[in-house]
């Protein structure tokens, strides 16, 4: 019989084949949970969710037959939050941060890199064994609990 803790969720990510002295974040020196640890893809998830919504509806308000504007306002939140707080108004909520491997805030032209391929939406649902999209690997970032 299959018990149900070992099939797992899907928003905890994929599951590799590793010991238990490994984790996702281990190879970036980043603790297995707490703090600075990696942010779970759930919290990811819904950050994103909050933020596409918000964005959607300020599109609405300003211009709803334009298909280009949510996106736009999304990349633009995205561009100048993450780059000089290093968190969109989703990942505070969720308690969530963009940061720079070495633990800064991304600054405007990570930031921008990471804005633009996440508007693509196919360079976030690529990630590794880390569990960092593209968009994360193209910028040098990281999303950590705060």
């Amino acid at each position: 019989m299959i018990n149900r803790d070992d099939l797992g969720s899907w928003l905890e990510g994929p599951r590799f084949d590793r010991d238990d002295d490994d984790w996702p974040g281990k190879r970036l020196g980043l603790p297995v949970n707490g703090s600075h640890s990696l942010a779970p893809a759930w919290k990811r998830i819904l950050a994103l969710l909050v933020d596409w919504l918000m964005c959607l509806a300020i599109a609405n308000l300003i211009d709803p037959a334009n298909p280009v504007l949510a996106p736009a306002i999304f990349a633009l939140e995205n561009f100048v939050l993450v780059g000089t707080l290093g968190y969109s108004v989703g990942h505070r909520l969720f308690g969530i941060e963009v940061r720079r491997l070495d633990g800064h805030v991304p600054g405007l032209l990570k930031s921008l890199i990471r804005a633009v391929l996440v508007v693509l939406v196919i360079p976030a649902l690529i990630f590794n064994r880390d569990n960092r999209g593209v968009h994360d690997l193209a910028a040098g970032t990281v999303i950590l609990r705060r």
